[in-house]
Order: C-alpha cells, then structure tokens, then sequence
C-alpha cells in the first residue's frame, strides 16, 4: 500500500536514537545522563517547541541552542507561529528567533544562544561548530532536534565535520501514516504538522540528496554531508514512490545556497 512506502522513507529519516529526551534514557544507551548541547534546528515545525521543552524540563543538555536563519521553510515557520500566536511578531524575523519567541510564549524557556544567519543544512552545521567555538562551549555530545524530514541529512552534515563526536538524534515528530481511499494522511497528532503533498515532497527531497553517488550530497558527488548507507527497502520503496506519484522530489533552491 502507498502508505507502507511513504512510512519507510518516514521512519529512516526521521532518526531518533532514544525513545524520549530523559536522563535514564542517555545514560542507558551513552553513559551519561546529560549531553554536552541540544540543539534545535529551525527548519522544524513548530512541534519542535515541544521537544526543546521537554530537553529542558527533563535537563538532558548543558547548553541550549537554536540555529536558523532563513530558508525554503522558514515563511511557513512564521505564518504558522503568528496565527496560532497573533502577539508573536514573526515577519522578516530568522527562524530561530521566531522559535525563541514561541518557546518563551508557551513555556517559558529560553535558549543559550541563537544562529540567525545559517540557510541550509551544510550551513546550519557549519555555523553551529562556530557558534560552539565562539561561545567557548566545549561539546563532546549533541542532540540534534530538526524536522523528521531532515534529521538524517543533519546527522550527515555533523559527522562530515566532527565525526569524533557523539551525535544523538531525535528528530522533532515520528509520523504514523494511514491511508483512505488511496489517499495518505498523518494518522498521529502533531503540532503544525506539514499538509501530506509538502510532507510528501520533502520526504522524497531527501533520499537522492543523501546518496553518495555523483548527483548526491555524499563524498562521491557534492561532498555536503558523510556518507550514509542507503538500506535497500528505503531505496525501493522511494523508486516505487516515484514511480505511482510522479516527480514529488523537492529540488533544492539557490537562494539558500551556501554563499
């Protein structure tokens, strides 16, 4: 069934290490009960509030930090965040400003500090390290919480440039898809979830960027990211994808190329 392909693509890229953000769970699996950084990434959706908040709560990190400047996601970020909220002032605002904003809102957290000029994932990683450097935060460990559309690709862009790190993924939402009448939907609630053809085309965006073959993100082509195994069902079940719904593949914009 259609839904079964789209929930293989869901599930590999939407990468989460522990089951929840908590410091039996880290100390399980890692050996520590916190983790040096959390960081939120700003091309989430606005579920992404909710798992900084729930870092927070649960003291899972030593710093916490947003990144996000402007993006393909960012104009869906603000207009979602100002109808929710009408007193959070969005417009022209980066991404991680706007999150920094919601999550003061409804939580009252704030972050340890903010990137406001990244706009792509080799960006977001590149500045992040920075970011660390210029703050004098030392990080052997890191969560890294980003849209369940892109959390491969940003563990990817990580290891490229720490690979000696310990990376922790927990991507913001995992998606259960269900299926009606040959039509998918998102059967769990998620908050500012995307509408299923923009979750659709993200989804299938991600899996020729993360080949490393010449037309890719990995060392062998546009050497973006390190190289990720392709699992032969995720490889499968993105061609019969393609195949019963036609070019859905996000293609990647120049205005948020890396300068």
């Amino acid at each position: 069934m259609l839904k079964d392909k789209i929930q293989v693509l869901a599930d590999f890229l939407g990468k989460r290490d522990i089951p929840q953000l908590k410091k039996e769970e880290l100390q399980k699996k890692y050996g520590f009960e916190k983790a040096d950084v959390f960081v939120l990434f700003g091309g989430s959706i606005i579920e992404g509030a909710k798992v900084f908040a729930q870092a927070k709560q649960n003291d899972a990190a030593r710093y916490y930090i947003i990144v996000g400047g402007e993006g393909h996601t960012t104009e869906t970020l603000r207009q979602i965040v100002h109808e929710k909220y009408p007193k959070i002032e969005t417009a022209g605002m980066p991404e991680s400003v706007v999150f920094s904003r919601l999550i003061k809102h409804q939580y009252g957290y704030e972050p340890d500090a903010i990137e406001t000029a990244s706009t792509n994932c080799g960006n977001n990683i590149t500045n992040l390290l920075a970011l660390l450097r210029k703050k004098g935060i030392e990080a052997n460990s890191i969560i890294l919480a980003q849209d369940a559309s892109m959390q491969r690709r940003m563990e990817a862009g990580l290891l490229k440039y720490a690979p000696d790190m310990t990376i922790i993924n927990y991507a913001v939402y995992r998606a259960e898809i269900g299926e009606t009448e040959g039509k998918p939907y998102v059967k769990n609630e998620i908050c500012g979830m995307w509408e299923m053809e923009r979750y659709l085309a993200l989804l299938m965006g991600e899996i020729p960027r993360l080949l490393d073959d010449e037309n890719g993100y990995g060392p062998r082509g546009k050497d973006f990211i390190a190289h990720v195994d392709m699992p032969k069902e995720v490889l499968a079940a993105y061609q019969e994808l393609e195949t019963l719904l036609g070019d859905k593949t996000r293609q990647a914009d120049s205005r948020w190329a890396s300068k």
